[in-house]
Protein backbone atom coordinates (compact mmCIF):
# COMPACT_ATOMS: atom_id res chain seq x y z
CA UNK A 1 0.00 0.00 0.00
CA UNK A 2 2.72 2.54 0.62
CA UNK A 3 4.04 2.00 -2.51
CA UNK A 4 0.57 2.87 -4.38
CA UNK A 5 0.09 5.99 -1.72
CA UNK A 6 3.58 6.93 -3.22
CA UNK A 7 3.04 6.72 -6.92
CA UNK A 8 -0.20 8.60 -5.97
CA UNK A 9 1.44 11.42 -4.64
CA UNK A 10 3.33 11.46 -8.02
CA UNK A 11 0.32 11.74 -10.23
CA UNK A 12 -1.13 14.66 -8.15
CA UNK A 13 2.45 16.54 -7.31
CA UNK A 14 2.38 19.91 -8.38
CA UNK A 15 5.01 22.35 -7.89
CA UNK A 16 8.40 23.50 -10.02
CA UNK A 17 9.78 20.10 -11.94
CA UNK A 18 13.20 18.83 -10.13
CA UNK A 19 15.01 19.03 -13.52
CA UNK A 20 18.45 17.84 -12.85
CA UNK A 21 16.77 14.49 -11.46
CA UNK A 22 14.46 14.87 -14.40
CA UNK A 23 17.10 14.98 -17.00
CA UNK A 24 19.10 12.39 -15.52
CA UNK A 25 15.81 9.82 -16.03
CA UNK A 26 15.85 11.05 -19.63
CA UNK A 27 19.53 9.77 -20.01
CA UNK A 28 19.10 7.12 -18.19
CA UNK A 29 16.08 6.06 -20.07
CA UNK A 30 17.51 6.11 -23.18
CA UNK A 31 20.50 4.18 -22.64
CA UNK A 32 18.13 1.66 -21.17
CA UNK A 33 17.09 1.32 -24.63
CA UNK A 34 20.56 1.58 -26.58
CA UNK A 35 20.10 4.88 -27.68
CA UNK A 36 22.35 7.59 -27.53
CA UNK A 37 21.82 10.63 -25.36
CA UNK A 38 19.84 13.32 -26.56
CA UNK A 39 22.21 16.58 -27.72
CA UNK A 40 19.69 18.63 -26.33
CA UNK A 41 17.06 18.89 -23.45
CA UNK A 42 14.51 21.85 -23.61
CA UNK A 43 11.79 22.80 -20.88
CA UNK A 44 8.41 24.16 -21.64
CA UNK A 45 5.83 25.48 -18.57
CA UNK A 46 3.02 23.26 -19.53
CA UNK A 47 1.99 20.21 -21.82
CA UNK A 48 0.33 23.32 -24.53
CA UNK A 49 3.52 25.19 -24.67
CA UNK A 50 5.78 21.54 -24.92
CA UNK A 51 3.30 21.07 -28.28
CA UNK A 52 4.28 24.34 -29.52
CA UNK A 53 7.99 23.75 -28.83
CA UNK A 54 7.69 20.49 -30.71
CA UNK A 55 6.04 22.34 -33.63
CA UNK A 56 9.14 24.29 -34.27
CA UNK A 57 11.81 21.26 -33.67
CA UNK A 58 14.72 20.91 -36.07
CA UNK A 59 16.90 18.79 -36.53
CA UNK A 60 15.03 16.86 -33.52
CA UNK A 61 15.00 13.31 -35.92
CA UNK A 62 12.01 10.71 -35.47
CA UNK A 63 10.01 10.11 -32.36
CA UNK A 64 11.91 7.27 -30.20
CA UNK A 65 8.87 7.05 -27.88
CA UNK A 66 8.70 3.16 -28.66
CA UNK A 67 12.02 2.21 -28.05
CA UNK A 68 12.01 4.61 -24.58
CA UNK A 69 8.79 3.79 -23.11
CA UNK A 70 6.20 1.41 -24.98
CA UNK A 71 8.05 -1.60 -25.91
CA UNK A 72 10.24 -1.64 -22.22
CA UNK A 73 6.61 -1.63 -20.64
CA UNK A 74 5.58 -4.29 -22.63
CA UNK A 75 8.72 -6.70 -22.53
CA UNK A 76 8.38 -6.06 -18.56
CA UNK A 77 4.99 -6.91 -18.65
CA UNK A 78 5.57 -10.04 -20.57
CA UNK A 79 8.75 -10.80 -18.03
CA UNK A 80 6.03 -10.16 -15.04
CA UNK A 81 3.16 -12.21 -16.37
CA UNK A 82 5.52 -15.20 -17.39
CA UNK A 83 7.17 -15.34 -13.51
CA UNK A 84 3.72 -14.51 -11.58
CA UNK A 85 1.23 -16.15 -13.86
CA UNK A 86 -2.13 -15.07 -15.04
CA UNK A 87 -3.57 -15.02 -11.56
CA UNK A 88 -0.50 -13.51 -9.77
CA UNK A 89 -0.15 -10.68 -12.55
CA UNK A 90 -3.74 -9.47 -12.23
CA UNK A 91 -3.25 -9.67 -8.33
CA UNK A 92 0.12 -7.75 -8.44
CA UNK A 93 -1.70 -4.92 -10.79
CA UNK A 94 -5.49 -4.94 -8.68
CA UNK A 95 -2.81 -4.44 -5.17
CA UNK A 96 -1.57 -1.51 -7.07
CA UNK A 97 -1.36 0.44 -10.94
CA UNK A 98 -5.49 -0.65 -10.91
CA UNK A 99 -6.06 1.76 -7.94
CA UNK A 100 -4.98 4.61 -9.88
CA UNK A 101 -5.67 4.11 -13.58
CA UNK A 102 -8.78 5.52 -13.23
CA UNK A 103 -8.01 9.02 -12.03
CA UNK A 104 -4.93 9.84 -13.95
CA UNK A 105 -5.92 8.15 -17.38
CA UNK A 106 -9.04 10.76 -16.92
CA UNK A 107 -6.43 13.48 -16.38
CA UNK A 108 -4.42 12.95 -18.93
CA UNK A 109 -7.35 12.97 -21.64
CA UNK A 110 -9.04 16.22 -19.66
CA UNK A 111 -5.00 17.76 -20.38
CA UNK A 112 -5.18 16.20 -24.05
CA UNK A 113 -8.17 17.60 -24.77
CA UNK A 114 -7.85 21.00 -23.02
CA UNK A 115 -4.54 21.19 -25.30
CA UNK A 116 -6.21 20.19 -28.19
CA UNK A 117 -8.92 23.21 -27.40
CA UNK A 118 -6.43 26.24 -26.77
CA UNK A 119 -4.31 25.27 -29.96
CA UNK A 120 -6.74 23.82 -32.54
CA UNK A 121 -9.42 26.34 -32.59
CA UNK A 122 -10.09 25.16 -35.94
CA UNK A 123 -11.46 21.47 -36.73
CA UNK A 124 -9.27 20.70 -39.78
CA UNK A 125 -6.25 21.95 -37.06
CA UNK A 126 -7.06 19.22 -34.50
CA UNK A 127 -5.31 16.36 -36.67
CA UNK A 128 -1.83 17.64 -36.08
CA UNK A 129 -1.88 18.91 -32.62
CA UNK A 130 -3.57 15.21 -31.90
CA UNK A 131 -0.42 13.10 -33.69
CA UNK A 132 2.39 15.65 -31.16
CA UNK A 133 0.41 14.30 -28.40
CA UNK A 134 1.00 10.58 -29.29
CA UNK A 135 4.62 11.06 -29.13
CA UNK A 136 4.20 12.40 -25.35
CA UNK A 137 5.44 10.08 -22.51
CA UNK A 138 2.98 11.13 -19.77
CA UNK A 139 5.52 11.19 -16.94
CA UNK A 140 3.67 11.71 -13.85
CA UNK A 141 0.54 10.21 -14.91
CA UNK A 142 2.10 7.39 -16.03
CA UNK A 143 2.20 6.82 -12.20
CA UNK A 144 -0.45 4.00 -12.64
CA UNK A 145 1.15 1.57 -14.64
CA UNK A 146 5.00 2.49 -12.96
CA UNK A 147 3.84 1.37 -9.68
CA UNK A 148 3.09 -2.13 -10.79
CA UNK A 149 6.89 -2.40 -11.80
CA UNK A 150 7.97 -0.52 -9.07
CA UNK A 151 10.94 -2.50 -7.41
CA UNK A 152 10.73 -5.07 -9.64
CA UNK A 153 13.81 -4.77 -11.97
CA UNK A 154 15.55 -1.44 -12.80
CA UNK A 155 14.49 -1.36 -16.42
CA UNK A 156 12.19 1.13 -16.28
CA UNK A 157 14.08 2.70 -13.52
CA UNK A 158 15.00 6.02 -15.66
CA UNK A 159 10.91 6.51 -16.83
CA UNK A 160 10.22 6.07 -13.43
CA UNK A 161 12.86 9.10 -12.67
CA UNK A 162 11.14 11.54 -14.80
CA UNK A 163 7.70 10.47 -13.34
CA UNK A 164 8.83 11.50 -10.23
CA UNK A 165 10.23 14.66 -11.35
CA UNK A 166 8.51 16.03 -14.26
CA UNK A 167 5.12 16.17 -16.03
CA UNK A 168 4.91 14.81 -20.09
CA UNK A 169 7.67 14.70 -22.12
CA UNK A 170 8.83 14.08 -25.84
CA UNK A 171 12.02 11.89 -27.02
CA UNK A 172 13.24 12.25 -30.65
CA UNK A 173 16.36 11.11 -31.46
CA UNK A 174 18.70 14.32 -30.94
CA UNK A 175 16.18 15.91 -28.59
CA UNK A 176 13.80 16.11 -25.87
CA UNK A 177 11.45 18.44 -24.74
CA UNK A 178 9.91 18.27 -20.95
CA UNK A 179 6.65 19.92 -19.53
CA UNK A 180 6.95 21.15 -15.84
CA UNK A 181 4.37 19.94 -13.80
CA UNK A 182 0.70 21.89 -12.56
CA UNK A 183 0.82 24.79 -10.02
CA UNK A 184 -2.78 24.04 -9.13
CA UNK A 185 -4.81 20.97 -9.01
CA UNK A 186 -7.79 20.17 -6.95
CA UNK A 187 -10.17 16.96 -7.02
CA UNK A 188 -13.18 15.97 -5.17
CA UNK A 189 -13.18 13.01 -3.30
CA UNK A 190 -13.84 10.85 -6.76
CA UNK A 191 -10.55 12.25 -7.93
CA UNK A 192 -12.29 14.46 -10.44
CA UNK A 193 -10.96 17.94 -11.48
CA UNK A 194 -13.08 20.36 -8.81
CA UNK A 195 -12.59 23.73 -7.92
CA UNK A 196 -15.89 25.99 -7.65
CA UNK A 197 -12.96 29.37 -7.22
CA UNK A 198 -10.61 28.56 -10.35
CA UNK A 199 -8.92 26.75 -12.29
CA UNK A 200 -9.08 23.35 -11.53
CA UNK A 201 -5.58 22.25 -12.87
CA UNK A 202 -3.49 24.76 -13.61
CA UNK A 203 0.45 25.89 -15.17
CA UNK A 204 2.75 28.45 -14.82
CA UNK A 205 1.96 29.83 -18.28
CA UNK A 206 -1.62 30.14 -17.51
CA UNK A 207 -2.53 26.98 -19.20
CA UNK A 208 -5.55 25.70 -16.92
CA UNK A 209 -8.86 23.84 -17.00
CA UNK A 210 -12.12 24.93 -14.91
CA UNK A 211 -14.24 21.87 -14.05
CA UNK A 212 -17.01 21.16 -11.09
CA UNK A 213 -17.14 17.73 -9.66
CA UNK A 214 -15.53 16.72 -13.10
CA UNK A 215 -17.47 18.44 -15.34
CA UNK A 216 -15.34 21.31 -17.81
CA UNK A 217 -16.86 24.23 -17.65
CA UNK A 218 -16.19 27.75 -18.46
CA UNK A 219 -13.92 30.43 -16.64
CA UNK A 220 -16.17 32.96 -16.64
CA UNK A 221 -19.23 30.43 -15.89
CA UNK A 222 -17.33 30.08 -12.23
CA UNK A 223 -16.69 33.22 -11.67
CA UNK A 224 -20.78 34.00 -11.71
CA UNK A 225 -21.66 31.55 -9.31
CA UNK A 226 -21.25 33.50 -6.20
CA UNK A 227 -23.88 35.57 -7.76
CA UNK A 228 -26.36 33.29 -8.41
CA UNK A 229 -30.32 33.58 -7.88
CA UNK A 230 -32.93 31.61 -8.31
CA UNK A 231 -34.10 33.70 -11.64
CA UNK A 232 -30.76 33.62 -13.11
CA UNK A 233 -30.51 29.53 -12.83
CA UNK A 234 -33.66 29.41 -14.01
CA UNK A 235 -32.82 31.20 -17.40
CA UNK A 236 -29.78 28.98 -17.91
CA UNK A 237 -30.37 27.50 -21.40
CA UNK A 238 -27.51 24.71 -20.95
CA UNK A 239 -28.89 21.67 -19.00
CA UNK A 240 -25.57 20.81 -17.52
CA UNK A 241 -24.70 23.89 -16.33
CA UNK A 242 -27.63 24.78 -14.45
CA UNK A 243 -27.38 21.34 -12.35
CA UNK A 244 -23.88 22.95 -11.92
CA UNK A 245 -25.57 25.80 -10.56
CA UNK A 246 -28.37 24.14 -8.77
CA UNK A 247 -25.29 21.80 -6.87
CA UNK A 248 -23.09 25.55 -6.02
CA UNK A 249 -26.58 27.15 -5.03
CA UNK A 250 -27.85 24.18 -3.20
CA UNK A 251 -31.11 22.54 -3.90
CA UNK A 252 -32.66 23.30 -0.34
CA UNK A 253 -31.89 27.40 -0.75
CA UNK A 254 -33.31 26.76 -4.39
CA UNK A 255 -36.67 25.39 -3.21
CA UNK A 256 -36.65 27.93 -0.50
CA UNK A 257 -35.98 31.29 -2.32
CA UNK A 258 -37.87 30.31 -5.26
CA UNK A 259 -41.74 29.60 -3.35
CA UNK A 260 -41.45 25.74 -4.45
CA UNK A 261 -44.27 23.93 -2.87
CA UNK A 262 -44.39 20.45 -1.27
CA UNK A 263 -46.32 18.08 -3.48
CA UNK A 264 -46.75 15.09 -0.79
CA UNK A 265 -46.19 14.63 2.83
CA UNK A 266 -46.10 11.25 4.68
CA UNK A 267 -44.32 10.22 7.73
CA UNK A 268 -40.99 10.01 6.76
CA UNK A 269 -40.60 13.08 5.61
CA UNK A 270 -41.78 15.90 2.40
CA UNK A 271 -41.56 15.50 -0.88
CA UNK A 272 -40.43 18.45 -3.75
CA UNK A 273 -40.48 18.87 -7.32
CA UNK A 274 -38.80 21.51 -8.93
CA UNK A 275 -39.74 22.04 -12.94
CA UNK A 276 -37.11 23.13 -14.94
CA UNK A 277 -37.73 24.01 -19.08
CA UNK A 278 -35.72 21.81 -20.70
CA UNK A 279 -34.79 19.63 -18.22
CA UNK A 280 -36.20 16.89 -16.38
CA UNK A 281 -38.11 17.75 -12.46
CA UNK A 282 -35.72 17.90 -9.82
CA UNK A 283 -37.50 15.83 -7.02
CA UNK A 284 -36.17 16.02 -3.17
CA UNK A 285 -37.28 14.45 -0.33
CA UNK A 286 -36.78 16.66 2.72
CA UNK A 287 -36.07 14.16 6.05
CA UNK A 288 -35.58 15.21 9.43
CA UNK A 289 -32.49 13.15 11.37
CA UNK A 290 -34.68 12.17 14.66
CA UNK A 291 -31.75 11.60 16.69
CA UNK A 292 -31.00 14.92 18.05
CA UNK A 293 -27.80 16.78 17.45
CA UNK A 294 -25.18 17.23 20.65
CA UNK A 295 -27.28 20.74 21.20
CA UNK A 296 -30.92 19.06 21.02
CA UNK A 297 -31.67 20.24 17.56
CA UNK A 298 -32.76 17.58 14.83
CA UNK A 299 -31.03 18.19 11.27
CA UNK A 300 -32.40 18.24 7.99
CA UNK A 301 -31.78 16.21 5.41
CA UNK A 302 -31.96 16.66 1.30
CA UNK A 303 -32.38 13.69 -0.58
CA UNK A 304 -32.53 14.12 -4.14
CA UNK A 305 -34.58 11.05 -6.23
CA UNK A 306 -35.81 10.10 -9.70
CA UNK A 307 -38.17 12.76 -11.67
CA UNK A 308 -40.85 9.86 -11.43
CA UNK A 309 -40.97 9.60 -7.43
CA UNK A 310 -44.38 10.22 -6.54
CA UNK A 311 -44.51 9.82 -2.37
CA UNK A 312 -41.71 10.66 0.30
CA UNK A 313 -41.75 7.17 1.35
CA UNK A 314 -40.88 5.50 -1.95
CA UNK A 315 -38.11 8.16 -1.98
CA UNK A 316 -36.69 7.49 0.89
CA UNK A 317 -36.94 4.05 0.55
CA UNK A 318 -35.32 4.53 -3.18
CA UNK A 319 -32.16 5.51 -0.95
CA UNK A 320 -32.04 2.42 0.15
CA UNK A 321 -32.54 0.40 -3.57
CA UNK A 322 -36.10 -0.38 -2.08
CA UNK A 323 -39.33 0.20 -2.98
CA UNK A 324 -41.88 1.84 -1.22
CA UNK A 325 -43.65 -1.26 -0.12
CA UNK A 326 -40.96 -2.70 1.15
CA UNK A 327 -39.33 0.33 3.24
CA UNK A 328 -41.09 -0.19 6.33
CA UNK A 329 -37.75 0.95 9.04
CA UNK A 330 -38.26 -0.17 12.87
CA UNK A 331 -36.60 3.35 14.48
CA UNK A 332 -35.47 6.49 11.87
CA UNK A 333 -31.90 7.70 11.73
Amino acid sequence: MQNVNSWRSVAAATGRADRAAAEAGVRRAYRAAGLAEPDRIIWAASPRAAVGTVEKLTDAGRSVREEVRTRPWAEERRRMYDELGPAGWSALWSATGAQLWDTTAALAERIRTGVVADLAPRPEDEGAVRLILLDAVLGQHDAAWLAAFDGRGDRLSGLAEVARNAGWWWPYENAVVISERPEVLHRDEAGRLDHGEGPALAYGDGFALHAWRGMPVPAAFLAELSTLTPGRIRAEENAELRRVMLEYYGYDRYLTESGAKPVHRDETGVLWRIALPGDEDVVMVEVVNSTPEPDGTHRTYWLRVPPATRTAKDGVAWTFGLEGAAYTPERQT
